[in-house]
């Protein structure tokens, strides 16, 4: 993409609108699904809504033309922006997961959590989740299908993992399954997928059942949300179960030496930072990815699995 750009047309009826998340170009991807129904997948945080705004009126989306923005999970730079999108577009509702739908409708634990979380990156990334009306919200669970007319369906994939109320979303007429973040994370300038193990829901084993989930489906193509199309599918599958697993080993290793979350995120660096380039090309490399997913965050999500593992209080 050229400077200033926000589409991507990738093929089979999908363009990617880059959400411009924090300023930053590559950081997440929303999906355009041009059908009778058109359909968003994801928008990114309330702060970097207009940029959503702008590259659907480039796609030629009048105020009434968008029928369902899904979004994978209701982390703030998937779904922050969900509300801003639906007073854009009065006939659309978010698509959501059943588990998720009420903190969308009634958003205030969410940004409070988020809040805490993200401290002062709260203002000036992600900005607060609007409230969204009950009746906009369509709450779906797994095997749900969503009809975009013309034949074309999407089959919700209930996938968590990365967090309790994440899913994913399968097109078959496309062989595209949208993986939001649980497959993980590979922006420009990674040289592996890595996995998103934050806080406070992060589950391993859930983690490999949903990869598992989506390497049934045989799709040919993986869609991240951080950021764009990974592929060969397969392979990416099998990476992203590959490393998941190695970051763990590596945390628990850390974690059995010392169960403090610097110990642990200072271990993962020592062995993982090479796993991101910055180039003159591209300075912004190691920012995006510290941004969503950086090794403070990671140790925290895996530290607390690993104490309810040793408690006995998660799936093994």
């Amino acid at each position: 993409m050229t400077e200033g750009d926000l589409l991507t047309p990738l093929g089979d009826g999908i363009t990617a609108i880059d959400t411009r998340t924090a300023g930053l170009r590559d950081v997440t991807a929303g999906y355009l699904l041009d059908a009778p129904r058109p359909t968003l997948v994801e928008c990114g945080p309330a702060l970097s809504v207009d940029a959503v705004l702008r590259a659907l009126a480039d796609c030629g989306l009048d105020a009434d033309d968008l029928a369902y923005l899904v979004v994978t999970h209701i982390h703030l730079d998937h779904a922050g922006g969900a509300g801003d999108v639906l007073a854009a577009f009065p006939q659309a509702k978010v698509v959501v997961s059943e588990v998720g739908a009420p903190h969308l409708s009634s958003p205030e634990r969410l940004n409070a959590s988020s809040r805490r979380v993200y401290g002062p990156l709260m203002d000036t990334v992600y900005g607060e989740c609007t409230p969204i009306a009950p009746e906009r919200v369509h709450a779906v669970a797994d095997g749900d299908l969503l009809d975009l007319g013309g034949g074309r369906r999407l089959e919700v994939l209930f996938t968590p993992g990365h967090a309790k109320h994440h899913i994913g979303v399968f097109d078959p007429d496309a062989g595209a399954v949208f993986v939001g973040d649980s497959v993980g994370v590979k922006m420009p300038g990674m040289t592996r997928i890595r996995p998103a193990t934050p806080p406070p829901d992060f589950d391993a084993v859930l983690a490999t059942r949903s990869l598992r989930r989506y390497r049934e489906r045989e799709p040919a193509r993986l869609l991240l949300a951080h950021y764009g199309e990974v592929g060969p599918a397969a392979e990416a599958l099998d990476e992203a179960e590959e490393q998941l697993a190695r970051w763990l080993a590596t945390a628990e290793s850390a974690w059995q030496e010392h169960a403090e979350v610097d110990h642990i995120a200072e271990t993962l660096a020592t062995r993982f930072r090479d796993d991101v380039i910055a180039t003159d090309a591209d300075p912004e490399a190691r920012e995006r990815v510290d941004l969503l997913t950086g090794f403070e965050s990671n140790a925290a999500g895996l530290l607390r699995y690993l104490e309810l593992r040793a408690e006995g209080r998660v799936a093994t």
